[in-house]
């Protein structure tokens, strides 16, 4: 079975040359960032993940996690891994200082943890979930549960947990029926039963701080009667210290296709006293803070499965011996050496260089919409934020399944015996398209709210950055290499154009929303062509300053082409899904999909 290498050359240069880390550094909000500093920070979190992260992966999956008496003990490792994971430092990455953090732009942060989701996904969502937590904390949470809460959760001393789901809603978070009924004191007591609760429950720390979605007694209907509220898994004393359990436990774990390693947990409260954040009955876009982020963390989880299934597959490709070289006729030839094979793992890397710049340019976005000079900028940034996130989780999502997926038949036959391992990435990687509403709500959402949101303004504003680089192309390549980006530019602003239109038409609701899966994917492979556009640019510009490593440098220009002829040339066929129309949908009735 293959080790892991985290790219860490390939995290720099993009962060670099395509996300623009240093437009976030040249906003002074980042004082101890440098490229110095990104450097060290990415060595230091490939490393942990290669040497203490990765060797788990494989145990995790087989083992798994185990809950007994309302208690659920960790996959074996992993407490301690965690604990390694807390000191250091690595959920304060991007956290204030005044908690405890260290302030570092949030593309850095993303970077770091692909590494942390290639070596062992299912370890890593652990984490991830208590940077959502800290990030609505420091949005909603009052003084007193700022200072109380953030700096463990900062630290790592405690997690934190996402619990939304319920038997029965699912993505209609609208339908929940847990309750949160006033105590007299300030506090409430939370009833109810959730599910799907990622690391809900895990001896890894002392303490899991729960963000539970449930309704008041006297909450309206539906998602505007949604509050939000703390729950402690352990009471805090009033110096601080840990008290008394609370009353919700966990009732299972989930027995899953994959992530094995991380606890799914059924959780129960009977009567688990609680505190209210934020406002009464604004608990829905309260958590949407804590989704949001978690929404591009899962992105970068696609990368990084897709990363590590690429690794595991192109080691494969080297060791397998058949048949004969087209280029080099050498017999009994590694199989790398069919073209088939090396257009598979050529495809494969564009894609995890696309979907990695995609959800680190959302990074930077993310943190401009904070930090640039002037509200006109910072408005613009958050319009480019808005845009891509729900294209960062579900394209990327769907990169790491296929990739997963095509790691799994360069394996051919061997690929579906456990034992290679190449079957586990595969199965890890299917939870990330249905995670934080499932990628056919990204694109609903992505049509719906966040295309128009500003009249369409973001959208064209990227399509008129994505034809400043086009102008640039003919200097570095020529025929079909350009004339893919310029046909695919020209398809996404087609559909741009009349998406928008038909979205001020109350009668072509059912068009839009037909639309919404085909612009999204159009959208995400043309933006990730301009990306690697840009990457191939930059690099063309340090081969011609006689900077880098010229043959890695060279490969950048080359998996542009890679991307463009395998990638780009389907832009056609996604405007053509784009513009099928609701009706078409419509006659698919019940009758025809069961006959």
């Amino acid at each position: 079975m293959s080790s892991y290498r985290a790219p860490v050359r390939d995290l720099a240069f993009t962060l670099q040359a395509v996300a623009g880390i240093e437009a976030v550094a040249a906003t002074g909000a980042f004082p101890d960032y440098d490229a110095d500093v990104m450097g060290a920070v990415l060595e230091a979190a490939g490393q942990f993940s290669e040497e203490v992260l990765a060797p788990l992966n494989r145990v995790g999956d087989q083992k798994g996690s185990i809950c007994k008496d309302g208690n659920v003990t960790a996959a074996p490792g992993f407490a301690d891994a965690y604990r390694q994971f807390a000191e250091g430092g690595w959920t304060g990455l991007t956290a204030q200082a005044h908690s405890g953090g260290q302030q570092m732009p949030k593309a850095l942060e993303l970077a770091a943890y692909e590494t942390v989701h290639s070596a062992n996904m299912a370890f890593g969502l652990c984490p991830m979930l208590s940077l959502a937590a800290i990030e609505a904390l420091e949005a909603h949470g009052t003084p007193s549960q700022k200072e109380i809460y953030l700096p463990k959760l900062v630290s790592g001393e405690w997690t934190g947990a996402m619990v939304l789901t319920e038997p029965g809603a699912g993505s209609d978070l609208g339908a929940l029926t847990a309750t949160a009924t006033p105590r007299g004191d300030g506090t409430y007591a939370l009833n109810g039963q959730k599910i799907f609760i990622t690391w809900g429950d895990h001896d890894a720390t002392d303490n899991i701080v729960h963000m539970v979605l449930a309704r008041l007694p006297d909450a309206p209907a539906g998602p505007k009667g949604i509050s939000l509220f703390l729950a402690s898994k352990f009471l805090l004393n009033d110096d601080g210290s840990l008290g008394e359990r609370n009353a919700f436990h966990p009732v299972s774990v989930e027995h899953k296709l994959g992530i094995h390693g991380s606890p799914t947990c059924v959780m129960s409260y009977e009567g688990a006293i609680g505190e209210l954040v934020g406002e009464p009955n604004q608990g829905l876009s309260h958590m949407f803070v804590m989704m949001n982020a978690a929404r591009l963390a899962v992105g970068v989880e696609g990368v990084g499965i897709a990363e590590r299934a690429y690794q595991h597959a192109l080691a494969y490709a080297q060791e397998r011996k058949q048949g004969r070289s087209v280029w080099t006729g050498q017999p009994n030839a590694p199989i790398i050496d069919h073209p088939d094979v090396r257009r598979t793992l050529s495809v494969m890397k564009a894609k995890i260089a696309a979907a990695r710049a995609i959800c680190l340019s959302t990074g930077t976005a993310a943190d401009l919409a904070r930090h640039a000079a002037t509200e006109e900028e910072r408005k613009r940034w958050k319009g480019r934020e808005d845009l891509f996130t729900p294209i960062a989780k579900a394209w990327s999502t769907d990169v790491g399944c296929e990739v997963a997926s095509l790691g799994v038949q360069i394996h051919g036959g061997m690929g579906f015996i456990e034992e290679t391992g190449a079957a586990q990435y595969y199965r890890d990687a299917r939870i990330a398209p249905i995670y934080e509403g499932t990628n056919g709500i990204q694109a609903m959402d992505l049509v719906g709210r966040k295309l128009s949101q500003d009249g369409g303004q973001a959208a064209k504003d990227l399509i008129a950055e994505m034809k400043a680089t086009l102008t640039q192309l003919p200097a570095l390549y020529s025929g079909k290499p350009v004339e893919r980006m310029a046909n695919a530019i020209e398809a996404v602003e087609d559909a741009t154009l009349w998406l928008l239109d038909a979205k001020a038409d109350a009668a072509k609701a059912a068009d839009v929303l037909a639309a919404a899966d085909a612009y999204l994917k159009l959208l995400g492979d043309v933006t990730g062509g301009w990306m690697l556009a840009k990457a191939a640019l930059h690099a063309r510009a340090e081969l011609d300053a006689g900077q880098g490593d010229a043959a890695w440098l060279e490969g950048k220009i080359t998996l542009y082409e890679v991307y463009a002829a395998n990638i780009l040339g389907h832009a056609s066929s996604r405007l053509a899904a784009v513009g099928q129309g609701g009706a078409l949908l419509e006659r698919m009735s019940l009758e025809v999909l069961a006959g």
